[in-house]
């Protein structure tokens, strides 16, 4: 009996302990995560393609190979990503833009198994960000914005997605690096945060959030040779493109206003260059953001934001990763010394654009009132399109690997191929398909 009473006291007093022993399980991570998975949803894409279609886009043509070819027939594939909720109220979600790229029908299921279906609102491929809202939804949870110029390298991240159809799979780890180029699909490259956590497919376009449950990046990518290495956009960049996609569906395509060449072995022998990095400025345009910075034709550009420009595609790759909000540092080498330029970018209208198409490759374009493409309606005597055989009334559906569909994506094509010496195009003339090359 004397026992007893100890043991009982002894049993109290651990009863009474056992819930603050629990209470230390919950850490910083589990609160992180029970605060934000509400916020993160599974998107599915469901794409319907019919079999034996022509690949003009004509009803003519579909005529055509439904009668060689048999009728066509509806097949469905379906995608799978991640994404977060930026505005409960407006019940708009965040996600990667290769995630809804299929142009199918978008269904989005929060943590507590409501289904919405979505509308794209706006996607840009350079940046890979999409917009979507969901369809009679409002008053929605949503995620705490945090900021990613305040991250440090070897902090604990945490990635909340749907790997392989696995609905909200919670991954940690630590930020690897930052400001990490890398090329995306879309040919553009940009500086993101490198990390550890587990990115596995499905995760694209869910979130990665630092220690207190904050949105500091968007998951992206994963490098496929590689294990442990995850990419993820960093949040400031994308709040930038996230306001142009809201305003107008699309990012504004920007231009500093210069035409430049690669640094071969003669000029690099003419500057007296140690190296063949840089891309040469063979032309400024007047009242752009080069000239008025003081940017002249002769300067080498070597360096933007305090990374080495390579070549001039890679000066051109550098500009799909900037916003008309941001400001660039580019260092140009004239006479041997080496000049910082600020330049706020200048956003290319379609009227310049088409200005430029017409004085440096010699045609005129103008939308088409139905289907896709852009239609040829002037060609100037003896220019690179002359020579080449374009003739008003060609269709070009392709420039480059852009292909044309509205208005926004002959700006694209422009910008991206506008140095290059030769461009291959896709041209329909009556009803054949070419592809061609224009030398220019």
């Amino acid at each position: 009996m004397k026992h007893t009473i100890p043991l009982l006291a002894t049993i109290l007093l651990l009863s009474a302990t056992l819930p603050a022993l629990a209470d230390h399980r919950r850490t910083p991570v589990v609160e992180a995560v029970r605060a934000v998975s509400p916020s993160v949803v599974n998107i599915t894409v469901v794409t319907t393609s019919k079999t034996g279609r022509s690949p003009f886009g004509d009803p003519f043509f579909d005529q055509f190979f439904e009668k060689y070819y048999g009728k066509q027939r509806e097949r469905k594939s379906q995608s799978l990503g991640s994404g977060v909720i930026i505005d409960g109220d407006k019940a708009l979600v965040l996600t990667n833009a290769h995630v809804v790229a299929s142009g199918g029908d978008i269904t989005v299921r929060l943590n507590d198994g409501r289904d919405f279906e979505a509308e794209l609102v706006g996607s840009d491929a350079d940046f890979d960000l999409a917009v979507l809202k969901l369809k009679d939804a409002s008053r929605l949870p949503q995620v705490a914005m945090g900021d990613s110029s305040d991250i440090y390298i070897g902090e604990t991240v945490i990635a909340i997605g749907n790997p392989f159809g696995y609905s909200h799979t919670v991954t940690t780890g630590v930020v690897s690096a930052l400001n990490r180029p890398m090329q995306t699909n879309a040919g553009s490259s940009g500086s993101f945060i490198q990390t550890d956590a587990a990115i596995n497919p499905g995760n694209s376009g869910g979130p990665l959030l630092n220690i207190n449950g904050e949105l500091i990046g968007i998951n992206t990518a994963i490098l496929a040779r590689a294990e442990g290495i995850g990419f993820a956009i960093p949040i400031n960049k994308a709040r930038l493109v996230v306001n142009e996609l809201l305003s107008s569906g699309h990012v504004s395509p920007i231009w500093l206003g210069v035409f430049g060449q690669d640094v071969d072995q003669s000029v690099a022998r003419y500057f007296n260059l140690k190296d063949l990095h840089g891309m040469l400025v063979s032309e400024v345009y007047p009242d752009t953001p080069a000239a008025r910075s003081g940017i002249r034709a002769g300067d080498i550009i070597v360096s933007m934001n305090g990374r080495t420009v390579t070549d001039k595609d890679d000066y051109l790759t550098r500009l799909f990763n900037v916003t008309k909000s941001e400001s660039l540092t580019v260092t140009t080498l004239r006479d041997g010394r080496e000049v910082a330029h600020t330049l706020h970018p200048q956003v290319l209208d379609k009227g310049m654009a088409l200005e430029l198409v017409r004085s440096r490759w010699g045609f005129d374009l103008s939308d088409r009132s139905s289907g896709s493409g852009a239609e040829v309606t002037d060609i100037t005597p003896g220019s690179a399109a002359a020579k080449l055989g374009l003739n008003p009334g060609d269709i070009i559906h392709q420039i480059g690997n852009r292909r044309l569909a509205s208005g926004i994506d002959l700006l694209n094509a422009f910008l991206r191929n506008r140095m290059q010496k030769t461009v291959l195009m896709r041209v329909q003339r009556g009803r054949n398909l070419y592809t061609v090359r224009l030398t220019l």
